[in-house]
């Protein structure tokens, strides 16, 4: 029988199966955390055992590190690592994973260190993941790895320490679902904007209980970083993981990488990789098509990744919908946002853009948003927000080597100079858990993966773009949403 890529992975890897349908996988690569790590270093204390396999294992500090420079910012100040001291509690998490890895003899990305960012961005830039893995993490976005034609997903802090004791899970084998994205994009429409457009056209639940395979023109020719904001966001669609083939982008993009094989051994696992495919004729559980060069740019006007609008619509009226529970999530949702059905997308006012994350701070996603506002030759709106602070917008890029390369093109320079502010790699404000936050009430134009209550911080009324987009709200805008596809 024809196998998809699920099935090829997932057989190579199974070491047993109980009489439940799971089966025991053998995991690859283990990336950890400062959040989720704590407690399972401790159970194995506890329990007093040890690490099976140390050297799989791939540990930075990312959600809680501060992202300001200690003396500013500044093109001078971008490869620099000199962080302003973070709070307290978020101090202490990094210190306790700077603590179990070094008596663990574990390999640490320290956040001053020139391999510092964002896990998901780190692991594939050092070539510590390559195409047929199984990689794991304490961190549901891990399905950004799924990119290379890996399997990878995110665990519970229960399965970190029995993966760190064991190098294997338990896992039920997901369904499968094909994503089939044809034809091309418009102009100034982006991967963002696909994948937002998938979750509003399947729901949050489309993809419960399956595996996602990216497939289909548009996909066989997108870049990397594309293919990682993709496969980043399956998990907003309720998917388990999400995949794409590999292909000799996939090869290109590992060739070289730091930690990925090295002459012959690299030529043998290519041959290997390029059997990563799903083969003619295999069966999917479920298949969903969309025909791409209908997208427009796409823009979150509630608080779940689906409650979505073409930026150029407005916000929809929970009275038109039929479903009694959807209509009071949208209801639920139009008052904590404090919109109105009706309102037209374009006339909604942000506090603050945010351009970072696991989702979208890799170089292309900098050098998109530096060669539109080149070309629009527009600065950073300069105005009082409706909490009476300074507008503001902030470029975090997902990784140094990121922020390195990014100077070294001139683009981190001349947005600075269109009046973005200039950061040191990490999460920031993805989530409200270090000293990046969205204040109560106000909103944020973010390129993130998640809008809900709360998400930025207390209050926060987030709004889910690409980078262009949220780069054009700040400039060209002048607060304001734009469609940047008519531009």
């Amino acid at each position: 029988m024809a196998q998809t890529l699920l099935d090829k992975i997932w057989k190579r890897h199974v070491v047993a199966s109980d009489d439940d349908g799971r089966d025991l996988l053998y995991v690859d690569r283990h990336l950890m955390h400062e959040v989720t790590s704590p407690q399972a270093f401790d159970g194995l204390r506890q329990a007093r055992r040890g690490i099976r396999r140390k050297g799989l294992i791939l540990a930075v500090a990312d959600h809680n590190v501060a992202t300001k420079h200690r003396t500013g910012g500044g093109g001078s100040q971008a490869n620099s690592m000199r962080r302003i001291q973070s709070g307290a509690a978020s101090a202490n998490q990094m210190r306790t994973l700077l603590g179990n890895c070094n008596a663990n003899d574990i390999r640490y990305f320290s956040p001053e260190s020139r391999h510092a960012g964002i896990v998901h961005v780190v692991g594939p830039e050092q070539g510590f993941i390559v195409p047929g893995m199984t990689v794991v993490c304490g961190d549901s976005h891990t399905s950004t790895n799924g990119a290379l034609g890996c399997l990878a997903f995110g665990i519970g802090t229960t399965e970190v320490e029995h993966v760190m004791a064991t190098q294997a899970i338990w896992q039920a084998k997901p369904k499968t679902m094909r994503v089939e994205l044809r034809n091309a994009l418009a102009a100034n429409v982006y991967a963002k904007d696909v994948i937002l457009n998938v979750i509003r056209s399947i729901g949050i639940h489309g993809a419960t209980g399956h595996s996602i395979e990216y497939a289909g023109p548009y996909i066989e020719g997108l870049g990397m970083d594309g293919r990682f904001t993709i496969c980043n966001m399956s998990i907003e669609a309720g998917g388990r993981s999400g995949m794409v083939a590999v292909d000799e982008g996939t090869i290109d993009f590992v060739r070289s990488r730091p930690l990925a094989p090295k002459g012959r051994m690299f030529q043998r696992a290519a041959e290997y990789w390029r059997t990563l495919v799903s083969e003619p004729g295999a069966r999917f559980d479920r298949t969903v098509a969309i025909d791409v060069a209908r997208i427009k740019p796409q823009v979150t006007w509630g608080t779940t990744p689906d409650q979505v609008a073409d930026v150029d619509g407005k916000v929809p009226d929970p009275a038109d919908v039929d479903d009694e529970v959807k209509r009071g999530n949208y209801a639920k949702a139009l008052r904590y946002m404090d919109l109105k059905p009706g309102d037209r997308i374009t006339d909604i006012e942000m506090d603050r853009v945010f351009i970072g994350s696991c989702t979208n701070a890799r170089l292309q996603d900098i050098k998109d948003i530096h060669d539109f506002v080149r070309a629009a030759g527009k600065a950073v709106v300069r105005k009082k927000t409706s909490s009476g602070r300074q507008f503001q917008a902030i470029i975090v890029p997902g990784s140094k080597l990121v922020s390195e390369r990014a100077v070294a093109l001139g683009y981190a320079r001349e947005l600075e100079r269109a009046g973005f502010e200039w950061r040191l790699p990490g999460c920031s404000m993805c989530l409200g858990m270090n000293d990046d936050k969205v204040g109560p009430r106000e909103r944020c134009a973010s390129t993130s993966n998640r809008n809900f209550e709360g998400r930025q911080g207390y209050q926060a009324r987030t709004h889910l773009v690409s980078p262009v987009m949220a780069a054009a709200a700040a400039t060209v805008g002048r607060g304001s949403f734009v469609d940047v596809s008519a531009a």
